[in-house]
């Protein structure tokens, strides 16, 4: 399991040292500085072995979480612990920063005594900690506390504490994709998948059961699903899941033999589910890039933006980045709707527009003067791909379907 945890600055020095297992030594602590930290190259694998030590690090604003073991430990269980970790300072004290830590520093130790016992992850759950450790320090727990503290740790429900009142019962569910697609120059899509998860707000008393489902062909056609049969009920519209991440609140028997999503919700907010799929992708926009060499000085580029939503919804924040060559020496913008700038810093053409309409198209034309260098001849471009962010509220890349109960 893990030996030891280090908080690092960006300069190196040790914020938080805590070792919990005699063979890691603190000669480790110089060995990610040097190696790592103070690197002359920078080292991008989260991982580093060292004379048969394994540094495992994250890095969150201009400090270093790093934990280091001499086993063989699966990693992927560190990294979950050092996010959870880095997740729980911030429940507690806001932005993680080198000074927040210096601030903290009695809280944090208290936390490590409390989610690692002898190097094994214990648990993480901010809520359940926030019963026992608040900001000012352990304090003295009545008997009735300590027996909710310990009904918590050990119970089955550890998320959500008993006696929970609120005089309107309200429960909010956001359903938030990140569309990442790759296309050719010709509009062929090469990779595309949506990788989703479902942010939910629930303020509801007592121990309320919430239940949900959402269509899943491979569930449906591998498993049997009870009605799949019926030719009526297989014309409905499903969605091809291809892996998802559940809240450890889910009641995953249920998901599996009722294909419903079943579980006490944790008071405030959270996320429920992480998913991610690569079929039946309905893309929000399409672009087409023309790109035209009109001479050795000069080109000509033209971007066409189209909208394949509904008319009825709207996207807002849009902005298109479209490289140009690093011999760029001068460029003349002339673009239907939006605000468009040259920025030579990044070598890029920043397109944005504030809001389209669905089944819309808008489009931007550049005259780029190139320097005529001998360096930059002979290096022929190999003309990156245009990136775009958006967002559009109301409209969903899948078919989804999410009947709610709430009982």
């Amino acid at each position: 399991m893990i030996g030891g945890l280090f908080v690092y600055n960006h300069k190196g020095e040790v914020l938080i040292s805590r070792i919990y297992r005699d063979d890691v030594s603190r000669n480790a602590v110089d060995a990610f500085r040097v190696n790592v930290i103070h690197a002359r190259q920078q080292v991008r694998s989260p991982v580093t072995n060292m004379a048969r030590t394994s540094f495992f690090h994250i890095k969150r604003g201009n400090v270093w979480i790093c934990a280091v073991t001499r086993q063989n430990v699966n990693a992927a269980m560190v990294f979950e612990f050092l996010n959870r970790f880095s997740d729980t300072m911030q429940s507690y004290f806001g932005k993680l920063n080198e000074e927040n830590v210096k601030n903290n520093f009695v809280l944090i130790y208290e936390l490590l005594d409390e989610i690692l016992d002898f190097g094994y992850p214990q648990n993480t759950d901010p809520g359940v900690l926030k019963t026992f450790i608040t900001q000012q320090g352990v304090r003295t727990a009545t008997k009735e506390e300590q027996s909710q503290i310990t009904s918590q740790v050990t119970g089955q429900i550890g998320w959500r504490r008993e006696g929970i009142k609120y005089r309107r019962n309200e429960l909010f569910l956001d359903v938030i994709e990140y569309v990442n697609l790759l296309m050719s120059q010709q509009g062929q899509v090469l990779s595309a998948h949506v990788a989703g998860k479902v942010a939910m707000k629930s303020y509801l008393s007592g121990m309320p059961e919430c239940k949900f489902g959402i269509n899943d062909k491979l569930t449906i056609e591998g498993k049997g699903r009870p009605g799949a049969d019926d030719p009526a009920k297989s014309t409905r519209t499903a969605v091809a899941i291809d892996d998802c991440q559940f809240h450890q609140c889910v009641k995953l028997t249920k998901f599996d033999t009722e294909h419903a999503i079943s579980f006490i919700p944790p008071d405030g907010e959270y996320e429920l589910m992480r998913y991610r799929t690569t079929k039946d992708i309905q893309l929000p926009f399409r672009v087409i890039p023309l790109v035209r060499e009109t001479s050795r000085n000069k080109m000509e580029v033209k971007v066409v933006v189209k909208s394949n939503f509904k008319p009825s919804l709207l996207a807002q924040k849009i902005e298109v980045r479209i490289p140009t060559p690093p011999n760029t020496s001068g460029v003349q913008l002339i673009c239907m709707k939006g605000k468009a700038k040259y920025k030579s810093g990044e070598n890029a053409i920043v397109w944005k527009i504030k809001r389209m309409g669905g089944m819309k198209e808008s489009q931007i034309s550049a005259e780029i003067d190139l320097l005529s260098t001998g360096a930059a001849d002979k290096k022929k471009w190999n003309r990156p791909p245009v990136s775009m962010n958006f967002e559009v509220r109301s409209h969903c890349s899948l078919p989804h379907s999410i009947p709610f109960q709430v009982k």
